[in-house]
């Protein structure tokens, strides 16, 4: 449920220069401005779409209990109920800093159209000219939606252990706007008898266990996609205390929630999550093409002295009158540039680059670093050279190199990770050792086409060293 609507819109930020040079005038004004999620607030689920899940639940209830595979053998009649963790969750190996925000809550007033009462007794919700009020919460991907769908970046995880009792798979997982698609999804019953519904994932991505099987909290169910009644990659997640005869329920708990009196969750978030979603080095603008064209970040982590680079800036909920402080920091920890932004209007997720050229002086790893509401987020990038060094170090040793398949790490240090760069600076691999002491490690390097990499080692006490890795 997306529209992809990016507003250019240039506001002024003041530089306060720490070192001895001043950004020229032009570079105050940065572009981006806001990206607007849903903004046709398509319905998730047709009517029709409900009863027809709601009676998958209760047939495979009944089939389930038949066979005597029933875990949990009746509905919530009160007393404790089950609390949810959040669903969403990053997958290993992406850098940013989170990866969602919130488009629209339950929509509590059941009038309609254009008639909203959120649980806060907001209107961050929204209902259609057919009747439908919104049933659940759409948390959506950002920055760069469609790309990380693509490549199984947000991955969808039990809010809470569960059987699963409705799963579907299949359906054309790239909608963009409003349409009778059934979507991919897995429906998990509770110990208390209730039901989350988790819908619009990825086609092919659904977990393998099947209908009857348990899951843990935290497990693994799917990709975010946009699947059904959909207009870009979301979750909505949607939660019953009982099935028959179903009672819906807000996993929020605030002034207006007419459904329920107490939170579902464990630790319930708040109405608005401010946050520094990521912040990237681009060698060119990003790009936004219309639904579902796949987005261009044009991420680069690799520069010459003399380029243009484009630093750029990935809010979630930023909230006017406030300011994020920019830092660019040299190889020597002297600043380039330390300046606030100020944000002048409420936006759910937005976007902002500046860029800079002839003002790097220095070779070496710069950092781009910001820091909001108490929160700092840093960005390493490389300008010059990735400080190879040859010849193996003391305490590090990598071969074969040239490698064909298996790279092998020998340390007297314990590691953390390891990332493989290609020659522009783009980061191909992560590896995570996972707490291994070592003094040997593997990587599996046999999806690299032939040709040269940069292999980054990173130490777990924070050192650094990065060696040049041919690939035959």
């Amino acid at each position: 449920m997306k529209t992809t609507t990016l507003t250019l819109l240039l506001s002024l930020a003041s530089i306060v220069p720490i070192s001895s040079q001043t950004p020229d005038p032009a570079y105050l004004q940065p572009e981006g401005g806001p990206y607007v999620f849903n903004e046709t607030h398509e319905t998730c689920l047709t009517e029709d779409q409900r009863q027809l899940a709601l009676q998958s639940i209760k047939q495979n209830i009944a089939l389930l209990r038949q066979d005597n595979k029933l875990a949990t053998d009746h509905n919530r009649l009160g007393g404790a109920h089950i609390l949810f963790s959040w669903p969403i969750k990053k997958a290993d190996g992406l850098d940013y800093n989170d990866v969602w925000s919130i488009s629209g809550y339950l929509d509590h007033n059941t009038a309609y159209p254009s008639q909203l009462t959120d649980y806060n007794c907001g209107t961050k919700t929204y209902d259609t000219a057919a009747g439908y009020n919104h049933a659940g919460v759409d948390i959506y991907t950002w920055p760069f939606g469609w790309k990380m769908m693509d490549n199984d970046e947000v991955e969808i995880i039990a809010a809470a252990a569960g059987q699963i009792i409705y799963k579907n798979d299949g359906q054309y997982d790239r909608s963009c706007s409003f349409n009778n698609n059934v979507w991919n999804a897995v429906y998990v019953q509770h110990a208390d008898g209730s039901v989350a519904l988790y819908g619009h994932m990825k086609n092919g991505s659904l977990t393998t266990k099947s209908v009857g099987d348990m899951v843990a909290e935290g497990e693994f169910l799917g990709i975010v996609g946009s699947s059904g009644n959909s207009t870009g990659p979301h979750l909505h997640f949607e939660v019953y205390s009982q099935i028959d005869p179903d009672i819906l329920i807000d996993p929020y708990t605030g002034s207006c929630n007419s459904l329920n009196p107490d939170t579902w969750w464990i630790d319930q978030k708040g109405y608005a999550n401010p946050n520094i979603n990521a912040l990237l080095t681009h060698n060119t603008p990003p790009v936004f093409p219309a639904c579902p064209t796949t987005e261009t970040p044009n991420e680069s982590t690799q520069f010459e002295l003399d380029d243009t680079i484009y630093f750029g800036l990935y809010m979630r909920d930023q909230v006017a009158g406030t300011s994020i402080n920019l830092k660019i920091i040299k190889p020597n920890n002297t600043y380039l540039y330390n300046w606030f932004f100020d944000f002048t209007a409420n936006y759910t997720s937005s976007w902002w680059y500046w860029y800079f050229t002839g003002v790097f002086d220095m070779e070496g790893t710069w950092k781009w670093e910001a820091t909001y509401q108490g929160d700092t987020v840093t960005h390493e990038f490389v300008i010059g050279t990735l400080g190879v060094n040859e010849n193996a170090l003391e305490h590090i040793a990598v071969f074969p190199n040239p490698v064909k398949d298996i790279v092998n790490i020998n340390s007297k240090l314990p590691l953390e990770q390891a990332v493989i760069y290609d020659v522009s600076g783009k980061k191909i691999m992560k590896i995570s050792f996972n707490g291994n002491e070592g003094p040997h490690y593997s990587i599996n390097t046999g999806s690299l086409s032939e040709g040269m990499y940069f292999l980054s080692v990173y130490s777990e006490d924070g050192q650094k060293e990065v060696f040049k890795l041919m690939k035959r």
